[in-house]
């Protein structure tokens, strides 16, 4: 069965960049359960296979591609027009794109922002990501939704008629996500610093985004960023004020290695701070367990209690596993939830100056109700650092 096949024309930019009236080069995108939906091939051309989510943000397509947190996924945005405002150097999250193709709706003939230095097809050629327009997102949401996120293919090499089997044997052929450990894939492999100041911060890079350390860099911190193979007594040598968790893709409980190196951290007393992927680890480190969402949390509209305030933030999220508050031990406090399924948010130690959050308090994409949570960091940090030599 192929579902929302379409065929039009539309203006496409040729090799020189002239905008020409033409039908686009058809190209498939294939589910595990069998669905095969056909629409037009934008980006790079090719066959790229990953685990099917979508996102609900209106806005920040090239942020959300840049993120290292959707290493290993195909993301199906839900806001139907993308490409209008086109892409820049600025709006960069990491140095590459990590996603492993993208589905929308309609891709914009025209990039009309000053800001703007290329076009959504343009930059996925560059990176070498196959993207598929034309698809009824809509569909391909309600059946993630109902069904939960799947193994998927995006193909401009087969035939969705003739090669079927093929395709769907490739698909079943991927790994699942429960069990990966993907932050090798995209943290850095060496430690480097980024701002002055103060306040000296160890970062734990698993997929950190830059406006994580934009934001920490606001704050009169030094941030070190480490490889996420760093070891605990490398952490400790360089005498930190905090340390800070970053997020990252995958599923937490399969990140071992990192796991061994974190109750040597708690147990030093140091001002400790996670998030997405960081708020996982610490969890699991503290004697909590994780599990798979079914469909998971993406997008800039996420609302979120802060159950030590009363107030409500609508934020930014985008991860696929979450901590089981049932498996929560008497020293952890539940700080935040979810509103939309109750789902663990952010909790803090009760005794130990530790706390962390499952969704991004540096937005990018998304609203900035949350920033507040980097000055907690800091003043948790403060009476530490007026004693401090530096």
């Amino acid at each position: 069965m192929v579902d929302g096949a379409v065929t039009v024309k539309r203006f496409i930019r040729d090799e020189k960049g002239k905008l020409t009236w033409q039908t686009g080069k058809t190209a498939c995108l294939v589910l595990e359960d069998g669905t095969i939906y056909e629409g037009e091939a934008f980006g790079a051309t090719g066959t790229s296979l990953g685990e099917l989510v979508f996102n609900t943000s209106l806005m920040g397509y090239q942020e959300i591609l840049t993120d290292p947190s959707y290493a290993g996924q195909i993301i199906t945005l839900t806001y139907p027009e993308v490409g209008n405002y086109g892409i820049n150097e600025e709006d960069m999250e990491s140095k590459k794109i990590y996603a492993r193709g993208l589905v929308i709706r309609h891709l914009s003939s025209v990039e009309s922002n000053f800001r703007s230095q290329g076009s959504l097809d343009q930059f996925l050629k560059k990176h070498g990501i196959v993207g598929i327009t034309e698809i009824d997102t809509r569909a391909v949401t309600r059946k993630i939704r109902d069904k939960g996120a799947m193994r998927c293919l995006i193909s401009t090499e087969l035939d969705a008629g003739k090669d079927k089997d093929e395709l769907l044997k490739r698909v079943k052929g991927l790994s699942e996500m429960t069990g990966q450990n993907l932050t090798g894939e995209v943290s850095t492999k060496a430690s480097y610093k980024v701002g002055k100041g103060k306040f000296k911060v160890a970062v734990m890079d698993f997929g950190c985004k830059e406006n994580i350390l934009r934001e920490l860099v606001k704050r009169d911190i030094e941030a070190t960023v480490y490889p996420s193979s760093v070891t605990a007594k490398e952490i400790l040598e360089s005498k930190p004020d905090g340390i800070f968790l970053s997020n990252g893709p995958g599923d937490p409980a399969a990140c071992t290695d990192i796991l061994k190196q974190l109750p040597a951290l708690i147990e030093s007393r140091i001002p400790i701070f996670g998030i997405c992927l960081g708020h996982q680890l610490l969890s699991i480190a503290l004697g909590a367990t994780t599990f798979k969402l079914k469909f998971g949390h993406r997008g800039g509209n996420q609302p979120v209690k802060d159950l030590t305030t009363g107030k409500i933030e609508i934020t930014s999220q985008n991860h696929g596993f979450a901590v089981d508050d049932k498996s929560m031990p008497d020293h952890l406090e539940l700080t935040h939830i979810n509103l939309n399924d109750n789902s663990v948010e952010g909790f803090r130690h009760k005794t130990l100056p530790i706390f962390a959050v499952q969704y991004h308090p540096e937005s990018s994409p998304g609203p900035h109700d949350s920033s507040y949570l980097f000055d907690r960091f800091v003043n948790l940090m403060a009476p530490l650092t007026l004693k401090s030599p530096h």
